[in-house]
C-alpha cells in the first residue's frame, strides 16, 4: 500500500498545483472534449486510485517493472517541472517531453501500467488501459486543436 500511496502522491501533487496554474485558455479546449473519452477517463481515474490503494500484491520478483515505473514517475515530475517553468500556455502543456508525445498523459499511464505488472494486479492493468484510452485520447484531441488553431 505504501508504494501505491507514493505513486498516487507523485501523480496528484503536481496536478493540484497545476489546478492553480492552468493555461489561460484551457477552459476553451475543455468544452470540446469528447464525452465518451471523458467518461472513460473518469472511470479509469477512479478505478486506478482504488486498485492502486486497495488491491495490491507488491511482494514478487518483477522488480524490473517497479524500476521502470519509478523512472517513469521521475520523468513525469520532470515534465511538470518543465511546464511550471514555462509560460504555461496550452502549447507548453502539450509539447513533447523527451520525444514522448503528450507526455503529461502518456508517462503516468505507462508508470501505473508497469506498477500493475509489478503488483500482478490485473484489475489495475485493466483500469490503466481504460484510463489510457480516455486520458491520452483527450490530450491528443487538445494537442490537435492547439496546433490547428495556432
Amino acid at each position: 500500500m505504501i508504494i501505491g500511496l507514493v505513486f498516487l502522491a507523485l501523480l496528484l501533487i503536481p496536478n493540484i498545483i497545476w489546478s492553480f496554474n492552468k493555461p489561460d485558455d484551457y477552459d476553451k479546449y475543455v468544452k470540446n472534449e469528447n464525452k465518451i473519452l471523458l467518461a472513460l477517463e473518469r472511470i479509469g481515474q477512479i478505478s486506478v486510485i482504488v486498485f492502486t490503494l486497495f488491491f495490491n500484491n507488491y511482494n514478487n520478483d518483477f522488480v524490473i517493472t517497479l524500476i521502470i515505473a519509478v523512472v517513469l514517475m521521475i520523468l513525469y515530475e520532470m515534465y511538470w517541472f518543465k511546464y511550471f517553468r514555462s509560460e504555461r500556455r496550452m502549447s507548453d502543456m502539450y509539447s513533447d517531453f523527451l520525444k514522448i508525445p503528450v507526455a503529461g498523459a502518456t508517462i503516468p499511464v505507462l508508470a501505473f501500467f508497469f506498477l500493475g505488472i509489478y503488483g500482478q494486479n490485473v484489475f489495475l492493468i485493466i483500469s490503466v488501459i481504460v484510463l489510457a484510452v480516455g486520458h491520452i485520447g483527450i490530450h491528443l484531441s487538445h494537442e490537435k486543436e492547439i496546433y490547428n488553431v495556432q
